[in-house]
């Protein structure tokens, strides 16, 4: 057994002893079971991606489509205002 220090927000802390005072048990033991389930969701997540993988059913979306070029990115947005051209303005200069 491990003890785990850690800083939470307050608020959250007194949600954690409202939660396990309503369900009769210490917020110790919620803790446990909240790290231990989002814990549990990760490795459950990962091993379906390594069995569809192995299995060859992996599927990888593509994007629907391709970002602009710099070009078509900086005429999109010149005349949006002096901080986006002075950003721009001094991307150019470093190239």
């Amino acid at each position: 057994m491990r003890q785990l220090i850690t800083r939470i927000d307050e608020r959250l802390h007194e949600r954690l002893k409202e939660r396990a005072a309503a369900e009769g048990r210490s917020v110790n033991a919620l803790v446990t079971e909240l790290l231990s389930t989002g814990l549990a969701a990760g490795v459950e997540r990962e091993a379906v991606r390594t069995r569809a993988e192995i299995a060859g059913i992996r599927v990888v979306p593509t994007p629907e489509h391709r970002p602009p070029s710099r070009e078509a990115a900086i005429s999109w947005t010149k005349g949006l205002g002096r901080a986006a051209s002075r950003a721009l303005v001094a991307d150019r200069a470093k190239r």
